[in-house]
């Protein structure tokens, strides 16, 4: 008879290195070149929904080109680009209501247009003029958050409150492929299955945290580490705008229902670099930029509107639409003006503070003694 040890011994596993498990492929409705394929046509194209998202992906494309233009002239301290991830942002805000709670992290300029944020508003930060530029309950979307992956944390505690206020609550929150190598994220995925929580995770995997790929960061896609968590995952062709729509709303009637967080990892790229700080020519190759340039999202959904019979006149109306909008963010941001340290007196606290007060009449006292010193 075997003893226990030869048993283990024998039975020992082997150490070879298991292969590379496939990642099942995205969900996608419409090619890069502009065909519906034959999910797409399964679900059906809806051509009015087709023509809203175009709109909004092209507005915030054009607002997104005079942003960067006016930050190259000085008038902007800093900007983060959304070119290339147009479809993702566009795709799943508009698949949320108005009603549901979102907190995006620093690029998400497309959902915020969407959202009725101002050009005024999205630029006042990056002008240095303004902590955060909107308020985040007038459009239930929180200001955006620069440090990398808090977003998700906020976003769960929020939904904490929202459970215990009842009804039926989605908490959206937008992050990037860098922002989930970081613990912040995993600690939301964590809670919010845990607590069965109604959060909505929505990463935009554009395939770079600065000038790290995605292959270094980790070797599992995010919506599978999601789903380890215990999240409902989907994984989304993030430059097919109707795809993210779809799979968006998918995601969201879950969470509506009280079935637990769930997670849209949309597939996109950023195209531009990390911020205007950023050369991305120094980490990244010419083909692979070319290579997305080719699933361009505006192109895609052009494509597939010029072959649905969409007229040329309403391309050309809203042309003209941008061109409007390109002259206000011009104006907006020259417009902005500099903010006056006597207003951070009164954001300190939430109520009357005598030693604030004080530090108040302090400060007005300097202020007036150089007025009169000059």
């Amino acid at each position: 008879m075997s003893s226990t040890h030869d048993h283990v011994a024998n039975d020992e596993p082997s150490l070879e290195v298991a292969p590379r498990r496939e990642v099942s492929p995205p969900v996608q409705f419409v090619t890069p070149e502009g065909e519906v394929t034959a999910l797409g046509e399964q679900h059906g194209i809806d051509l009015d929904l087709a023509r809203q998202l175009y709109r909004h992906m092209s507005l915030a494309r054009r607002l997104d080109q005079e942003a960067l233009a006016l930050q190259r002239q000085g008038e902007l301290g800093l900007w983060l680009q959304c070119w290339g991830q147009e479809a993702a942002q566009v795709g799943s805000i508009l698949a949320l209501r108005e009603s549901d709670y979102v907190f995006p992290s620093y690029r998400e300029h497309a959902a915020a247009l969407v959202r009725g944020i101002s050009p005024t508003e999205l630029l006042s930060q990056w002008r240095g003029a303004t902590h955060a530029g909107w308020d985040p309950t007038s459009r239930n979307l929180h200001f955006y958050s620069l440090v990398l992956g808090t977003q998700t944390l906020h976003a769960t505690g929020y939904a904490m409150g929202a459970v215990l206020d009842g009804g039926e609550h989605v908490v959206a929150a937008y992050f990037g492929d860098g922002a989930a190598s970081q613990g912040d994220v995993s600690e939301a995925f964590n809670w919010a299955a845990a607590r069965d929580l109604p959060v909505l995770f929505i990463c935009q995997n554009n395939q770079w945290a600065i000038s790290t790929p995605t292959s270094l960061q980790y070797r599992t896609p995010v919506h599978e580490r999601a789903a380890g968590f215990g999240l409902r995952s989907f994984h989304v062709d993030g430059n097919d705008a109707l795809a993210v729509h779809a799979v968006t709303a998918q995601a969201a009637d879950i969470v509506r229902r009280g079935q637990g967080p769930a997670l849209v990892e949309a597939v996109t790229f950023r195209m531009a670099g990390h911020s205007t700080s950023d050369d991305p020519t120094k980490y990244r190759t010419a083909e692979e930029f070319a290579a997305w340039e080719a699933r361009d999202p505006l192109t895609r959904l052009r494509t597939l509107l010029e072959h649905r019979d969409t007229e040329p006149s309403w391309f050309s109306a809203l042309s003209a639409e941008a061109d409007e909008l390109g002259v206000e963010v011009r104006r907006a941001c020259r417009a902005i003006e500099a903010p006056k340290l006597d207003d951070l007196f009164d954001h300190a606290y939430a109520h009357p503070h005598s030693l604030v007060d004080v530090e108040r009449l302090t400060h007005r006292e300097f202020v007036d003694s150089l007025e009169v010193a000059g």
